[in-house]
Parts: C-alpha cells; structure tokens; sequence
C-alpha cells in the first residue's frame, strides 16, 4: 500500500527545518542538552497542545505508546526527567523566532486580496494562582499577560509577547512596527497620546473607546448619513481636540463618536479616521470581539490553563507553543482546502494525530486498501500467465 504520513507529521510539515536548525544554532539552545535537542522538544510541546494531556506524566504516556510514528517525524522516546531539564532552560527566544517565521508564512497562505489591513489589539490574562511562585500581581490574578496583535479578516495571530500580569497593555505597544494604511482597533486601556500621534504620523488610523478622565472640545458637527449599524444607533459625530493641558500631545484631527447600543448603554468612540462614515467606524471598534473570541477559543481548546512545568521558562514556552500549534492549524486548513470551521477542524486533528491520511481527507473514513493501483495510461502493463 502506498505510504501516507500522520496527520501530525503533515501538520507540522510547514516548519523549516534548516530554519529552525538556523535558529537553534543562534540560540545556542542545545548547548546543554545533547540527547534532548531542540527539534525533539518542540515536537512533544505541539504534540502536548493537541493530545488533550493535562500532566507531564501523560504526555510520556501517550507519546511513548506510539513509538512506530517517531522516526518519520524524526524523534525519539520521551522521558520525563529530560524534559523537565529542558523546560527549565531552553531559551524561549528560539520558539518566539519560529513563532514569527509561521506568522509570516501563516500572512501569506491566509491573505485575502482587495481585502483591508484590519488590526486588533488586546491582551489577556494568564492565571497561574496554583503555580504562582513569583508570579506577578495585577489586582486580580496571579500570572502572565499574553499580549497579541490580529489580523480578524484572516484569523491570523501576527504578533505576541508574553509579560508579567502587572504590565501595562500599551507597554508592547508602543513597541509595534505600524503599517501604513492600517486600521487599528484597541480598548482604553491603550490610551497613549503620544502613541496615537505615531500612528497617525505612520499613515495608519486608529479607532478607541473614549476615557472618562479625558476631556475633548467639539470644534465642528459633523451629519452623519446612515445612523442605523448592526445593534446600535450613531447619535453624534463630530470633529474634537483635547480640552486639556495635554493637547498639544495629541495635536492631530481628532473626532469623537457616540453611540447609543440597542439593548442599552452609550459609547463614545475616539479616531482620528476623517474619511469613514460614523457607522462604520462604529462597526469597527464592535468587531473587536473577534479577538476577545480568539482568547477565549485558545484557552478552551489549547493548553494554556494547565502546565507541564512551574518555572516561569516552562510556562513560558508552553504558551509559546499553543500560538504555534494555532498557527499550524490554520496553515493546515487553508492549504488542505476542507472548508471544515476551525472548531470542528481543530477537534478532528485532535482525535486523530497519528492516523496515517492526508490532511485533505481529515472528514472523510480511511480508504479501503486497493487491491490494483490505478494504471498510467502512458505505462505499459504486464501480465503474466
């Protein structure tokens, strides 16, 4: 029978290796661990992300049993101790450098031509009050922050960065490198005047939410057309500055937004976008659920609320890992073509990760073993009597 690869081999086929070797080397990530290397370690952290294993001990467990698939995937027996050791010093930079090689190669199997540089900006929180230790202290939680910039039209994590959970949003921010011509949409908890004045400087617009402490002086009334969005109604727009002292930071057109939502409630929306009609600046920011749905998808469907390790590098690269697993996934669905949603394409990777089919056929029972090989018709046939 003709030889078929796992599903996990097939779906960690987009990883460069000679990259990734590149990168070890760089790192100097296998310096202390000859038996244990770098290729190996990754392997078994993706492998933890989909095999629905909520300890270290059944995560050797069920990679072990499955022993005949390693070669093809090229690696080797766990054992617990092994990987302990590695979790606690592999340097998390060299997952980080291969989680920006998928993302740029994630950008292009997922890009949408005409469609519009679209960026959501959120962070949450990664509790770890059990494993605490150290951990930092927001007020709320025990734990690290995952910080993410998203691309929504094409579910496609562009950057992330993990800090300590009492670390300001804008913090990583403010160190983005801003596209010109993109639109980005963000909370309050982003307000940075002098930030929004980059943004604008850049070419790239940005929509808020308004911060009650900050005061703004409408310099012009502005009709909107269509009041009517999806669950809210635009009750003003108008073109603003700061009334405050602090003014002469944020020194770029300014327009103020409201909007009285169906089921209740006003917002008030802050962009420096002249151009877009209310309503649609307004749909904007209420899009940014999108990424809020994200968070909550990622924690309920990958490891990020039980650990493998409790030192902070452990839990640092399993958290590293899930967004490469979720890069993955997605580069897995849009190169097989199933049309499957991600949720039901994500379960069956899970449920099968070493049966042997394409990715393509993921949905589809296993084929019945052929008895004849279809025939080339440019091939003669023998037959032997």
């Amino acid at each position: 029978m003709r030889f078929s690869t796992s599903i996990f081999a097939a779906l960690v086929k987009p990883i460069d290796r000679r990259q990734f070797k590149a990168a070890v080397e760089r790192h100097g990530a296998d310096d202390y661990d000859k038996s244990f290397h770098s290729w190996d370690h990754l392997l078994a952290l993706i492998f933890a992300q989909f095999a629905r294993v909520d300890s270290l001990r059944g995560l050797v467990g069920v990679w072990n049993a499955n022993a005949h698939h390693h070669y093809h995937l090229g690696t080797d027996k766990l054992f617990r101790s092994t990987f302990s050791d590695a979790n606690a010093r592999r340097p998390v930079a060299l997952f980080g450098d291969l989680f920006r090689q998928l993302s740029a190669q994630a950008g292009r199997a997922l890009r949408r031509e005409g469609a519009e540089m679209l960026r959501l900006l959120d962070a949450s929180p990664i509790p770890l009050d059990r494993l605490a230790g150290g951990a930092a202290w927001n007020g709320r939680t025990h734990g690290f922050k995952l910080h993410m910039l998203y691309d929504p039209l094409a579910d496609h994590p562009q950057r992330i960065e993990i800090t300590p959970a009492n670390v300001n949003d804008i913090t990583p921010a403010q160190a983005l490198l801003l596209e010109p011509g993109a639109t980005y949409v963000f909370d309050k908890a982003y307000c940075d005047y002098a930030w929004w004045t980059r943004i604008h400087a850049a070419g790239a617009v940005f929509v808020t939410r308004w911060k009650k402490n900050a005061r703004f002086v409408k310099t012009r009334h502005r009709t909107p057309g269509n009041r009517l969005g999806d669950g809210f109604t635009v009750i003003e727009d108008a073109e603003v500055r700061l009334a405050t002292q602090g003014h002469r930071k944020l020194a770029i057109p300014m327009r103020r937004i409201r909007v009285r939502r169906n089921e209740g409630g006003l917002l008030t929306l802050i962009t420096n976008d002249l151009t877009r009609p209310a309503v649609e600046i307004a749909a904007l920011y209420k899009g940014r659920w999108q990424i809020e749905l994200l968070f909550r998808w990622l924690k309920q469907h990958l490891k990020l609320r039980s650990f493998l390790g409790r030192s902070e590098n452990a839990i640092r690269l399993q958290i590293v890992a899930a967004m490469i697993a979720y890069l993955l996934l997605r580069i897995a669905a849009a190169r097989s073509r199933t049309g499957l949603v991600a949720i039901r394409f994500a379960e069956l990777v899970c449920d099968s990760l070493f049966v042997r089919k394409p990715l393509a056929r993921i949905d589809r029972p296993p084929e019945v073993n052929p008895s004849r090989r279809p025939i080339d018709p440019r091939q003669s046939e023998f037959c032997y009597g």
